[in-house]
């Protein structure tokens, strides 16, 4: 290692680790101001808040490093440009990159870092922090007992105590309201003049020993004869109460009911709920394509013209008629009649794409010389559906008609109607709900892939960061706390800014949640990228001459165009 890198590296990591630590210290204060109601008053013990704090530093690593890197890049360029030492190296032919080297390897292991953090220790340590955190938000607060207030803590029960001795135990004019869910709607209230108040050596219960008291009770106002209910009043000299405290100890609650939600997982499951999602939303779509299919059968052919053949009634008399015609008919006559086409045979055609209903006929064999004549047997029903529908039905060639509705008048339409917005409004109703639902799961997996891809992008940015930090602070050739502390804050704000606008884009389905998972690195490296050309050049960031002589051009420009309008 050659002493220029063994500069930049004892330079860089001492102020590194000291802003990072501060870095999380602020941010832990940031997320207790903001849950300090929750967590104030509510008996947990300073094992239990240590254990709250460790957990809640850990899930806040990955925000930390950046800037941790940030400040401390800013401040060891800063410190080399106010000591002329970065000038010294610029003028013994060492550019800004081959300076910035060590800097480089040192933010790619911080990378590496946060990366294995991201994916290791931070889903851990978010389930640990966020179920002690749901276990104090639930829990009651810790009991105190106040002069003249009325106090709740205890479920049922209602306790005003008028005086408290110096000794907190020595108790006067308490009165207890019994509200338990049994006796809603029953008087149930004890007044005593005194007494004393302690709670067992195991701190499980709070006993109450009162002195020259009543107690008042009403009856049930819902037995049988309302108006007879009794009413009882009891004088008592001495009378415990006894609490339970046991509901004041905060319960762990099972882990396991928080392990599903996607800030607790890490890559390979967060990957595995994501093709679970995709397979939830391919299954939904499948039932409901399977859904509406059984719908749309009725619609086939040969379903439409058995309804049409169960809805048209058949005469016993014509089938009778049309029978003894037939049986007086023979094969050859039959085979050389010409069957005039009817608006009936157009229906079936169209329908059943001439499906020809099967007949069964018995033939009887004569010997030669005598004519083959073949008995048919009763007229089929389909045939006497044809003469039915010519009379009753079809009045006008179907070629007229503009849908099978048509032909069907008034009453027989009706059962139609009523069906089919029976069956639209039911595959409406499956329709929106399937909609509903894979809105809510795309949402879902939008976040599942901007957290899995947010642990790349923020072990990349502490890479990005040293393109801002390094170059700023050889511009501004200023070290210490002051100038490096500002400039991180505002591109930290920057980036912070820019990751959650494009987070509420991905889950609004304006951008993919992979492009906005990226898209604030993808803003801020080149901003990285023309810092460090202007340091390696020496040049101001902004020339305040150029940049006049721009805005003078343009005024100029402009009210040469506004004269020549006039």
């Amino acid at each position: 290692m050659k002493k220029i890198d063994k500069l930049l590296l004892t330079s860089f990591f001492p102020p590194f680790v000291v802003t990072f630590f501060i870095a999380i210290f602020v941010l832990i204060m940031q997320t207790l101001w903001v849950y300090i109601d929750d967590i104030i008053g509510k008996g947990a013990g300073l094992g239990m808040i240590t254990e709250f704090m460790f957990y809640l530093s850990i899930s806040h690593f990955i925000m930390a490093l950046p800037i941790a890197v940030l400040i401390s890049s800013v401040m060891v360029m800063g410190n080399l440009a106010e000591h002329y030492e970065l000038s010294s190296m610029k003028s013994a032919g060492i550019s800004l990159p081959r300076i910035m080297r060590p800097l480089m390897f040192a933010c790619a292991g911080i990378a590496v870092f946060s990366y294995l953090t991201s994916n290791y220790l931070t889903p851990i340590a978010n389930l640990k922090f966020k179920s002690r955190l749901y276990d104090m938000r639930k829990q009651k607060p810790t009991l105190n007992m106040e002069e003249g207030i009325f106090n709740d803590d205890f479920t049922g029960y209602k306790v005003r105590i008028g005086e408290k001795g110096a000794d907190n135990k020595t108790i006067k004019n308490v009165f207890i309201a019994n509200h338990i869910t049994s006796q809603k709607d029953r008087l149930n209230e004890l007044i005593a003049q005194g007494g004393f108040m302690y709670t067992t050596p195991d701190e499980k219960f709070l006993v109450m020993e009162l002195e020259d008291g009543e107690q008042f009770q009403e009856g049930n106002r819902y037995s049988a004869n309302r108006n007879k209910a009794p009413f009882v009043r009891t004088s008592f000299e001495k009378y415990t109460k006894i609490f339970d405290m046991r509901e004041f100890d905060i319960n762990r609650t099972d882990e396991e009911l928080f392990r599903t939600h996607y800030s607790m997982l890490s890559m390979s499951q967060l990957r595995m709920a994501i093709d679970s999602i995709d397979q939830q939303m391919l299954d939904r779509r499948n039932t409901v394509g399977t859904y509406i299919d059984q719908y749309i059968n009725a619609l086939k052919p040969d379903t439409i013209i058995s309804k049409i053949e169960e809805a048209i009634p058949i005469d016993s008399t014509m089938l009778a008629e049309k029978t003894k015609q037939k049986r007086d008919t023979t094969k050859d006559t039959i085979n050389q009649k010409t069957v005039k086409s009817t608006p009936t045979t157009q229906l079936k055609n169209l329908v059943t794409k001439n499906k020809t209903p099967k007949k069964n006929s018995t033939s009887s064999v004569v010997d030669s010389g005598r004519s083959r004549s073949a008995k048919k047997p009763l007229v089929t029903k389909q045939q006497i559906i044809k003469t039915q529908v010519e009379k009753q039905t079809i009045e006008k060639p179907l070629k007229n008609y503009d849908s099978i509705l048509d032909l069907f008048r008034g009453a027989k339409r009706e059962p139609f109607c009523s069906k089919a917005t029976q069956h639209a409004n039911s595959i409406k109703s499956n329709s929106d709900s399937a909609y509903r639902f894979l809105i809510k799961t795309r949402e879902k997996k939008v976040k599942h892939v901007f957290e899995l891809y947010s642990k790349y992008a923020f072990a990349t940015v502490c890479i990005v960061f040293l393109f801002i930090g390094a170059p700023m602070g050889a511009l501004v050739r200023k070290g210490g706390f002051g100038y490096p502390l500002l400039i991180a804050i505002i591109f930290f704000m920057l980036f912070i800014t820019l990751t959650l606008t494009f987070k509420r884009m991905a889950e609004a389905f304006v951008l993919t949640p992979i492009l906005a998972v990226w898209m604030p690195n993808l803003i801020i490296l080149p901003i990285g990228f023309f810092l460090t050309y202007k340091a390696m050049n020496d040049s101001k960031v902004f020339d305040a001459t150029r940049l006049r002589a721009a805005i003078n051009y343009v005024v100029t420009k402009f009210r040469r165009k506004k004269t020549e309008e006039i």
